[in-house]
This record gives structure tokens, C-alpha cells and sequence, in this order.
């Protein structure tokens, strides 16, 4: 499969996604907050393609990041309706979904700034690069953790379905928890594969 073919396919996934996502959404402003870092992303990749193409594997992993996103803001992440379904058979007293989508903002930045750091040569060490791929995911899981706060404090009761905290008190540093695991997930579970990846590009 070529490369413009895998690409239009990829904007095919994500316009049919994010189309979907906004037809009579949950609630409108859980929407918009929820799918703005997709299109934000879409756009910082398209401007960036050229002069720096991503690996066929941190497409794929943007992709499914986008379509997390949309599903939480279509539905909003309270509201999902498989994790709904799925909370009397695993005994769960909320809907998780929330957690899979910080999972995935621990799982899938690891992999964009280990490509980063690799290909810009910024650290050379494999540990010292591991170090620095959990920290700054660890750091982004706590920027969002604030802009939740913050959007709060300029929404009051309207950011309830963005927040998401269904009354757990832990939820801000659960959500941080998540992302820690899913960014030393990614390291172990793709490593390998990113660096036969990233070994065909020549920037």
C-alpha cells in the first residue's frame, strides 16, 4: 500500500469519526473541549508532513488517540455506552471510559516524543530518553489535569461532563496514574517496533 493511499485512508478514519462525533452530541461545549486536541493535531501534522513525516506506527497510534477523543466528546466520557453495559460485570461503580482515554495520553505521547527525542538527536542515552519520554508525558497528563481545572473555574456546572470525576475524589491523580502507565506500557510494548520503523526514515 502506498503512502498517499495509507493517508487517505487515515483522513478518511478521522473526518468519518469526527463528522459522527458532532451530530447531536451529548452535550456541545463537552464536544468541543474534547476533539479540539484532535483537530489540533490534525492541523500540526499536516503542516509539518513534509519536512517531517511521522512513522507508519505513530499515525496509526494518533488515529485511534483521535478517535478516543471523539467518542468521549460525542458521548461524553461519563456516558459511554459500552463502559456502561460493562459495569455490572466487572463490578465497577462508574463508568471508566475516562481511563482509557488517559491511558491513551500516557501511551500514545510516549511514542511522539520518543520519536522526537530520537530523531532530533536530544538525548542519546536509551535510559536518560526513557526518563525523559515518562516525564514529559507526566507532565502533559498534569497540564491537562489543569486546563480541566480551569475551564471549571470559567464554566462552573457546565464543565461537569468534561471533568468527568463522577464524584471520585482521586480522580485528577488516578487520571495521572493512568497516563504513567501508559507511557512505560509503550516503551516496553513498542519500543522494538518503533525503532525498525524509525530506522527507515531519514530525516
Amino acid at each position: 500500500m502506498t503512502v498517499s493511499i495509507r493517508m487517505m485512508i487515515w483522513m478518511g478514519i478521522f473526518f468519518a469519526v469526527l463528522i459522527w462525533s458532532g451530530i447531536n452530541p451529548k452535550d456541545q461545549l463537552t464536544w468541543f473541549l474534547e476533539t479540539v486536541p484532535a483537530m489540533i493535531g490534525f492541523v500540526l501534522m499536516a503542516l509539518t508532513y513534509k519536512r517531517f513525516p511521522l512513522t507508519t506506527l505513530l499515525y496509526g497510534l494518533i488515529l485511534l488517540h483521535s478517535v478516543i477523543l471523539m467518542v468521549g466528546g460525542h458521548y461524553t466520557y461519563v456516558e459511554v455506552p459500552l463502559f456502561d453495559a460493562i459495569k455490572p460485570i466487572f463490578g465497577f461503580e462508574r463508568n471508566n471510559y475516562d481511563k482509557v482515554g488517559h491511558l491513551a495520553q500516557g501511551f500514545i505521547p510516549a511514542i511522539l516524543a520518543r520519536e522526537i527525542l530520537i530523531r532530533r538527536a536530544v538525548v542519546s542515552t536509551p535510559a536518560w530518553r526513557n526518563l525523559f519520554v515518562v516525564s514529559i508525558c507526566l507532565a502533559f497528563s498534569a497540564f491537562y489535569e489543569l486546563i480541566e481545572w480551569w475551564v471549571a473555574l470559567l464554566s462552573g456546572e457546565g464543565a461537569d461532563a468534561f471533568l468527568g470525576t463522577q464524584g471520585y475524589v482521586w480522580d485528577t491523580q488516578s487520571d495521572m496514574f493512568y497516563a504513567l502507565i501508559g507511557a512505560i506500557a509503550a516503551l516496553i510494548l513498542l519500543g522494538k517496533l518503533h525503532d525498525k520503523q524509525l530506522a527507515k526514515i531519514s530525516d
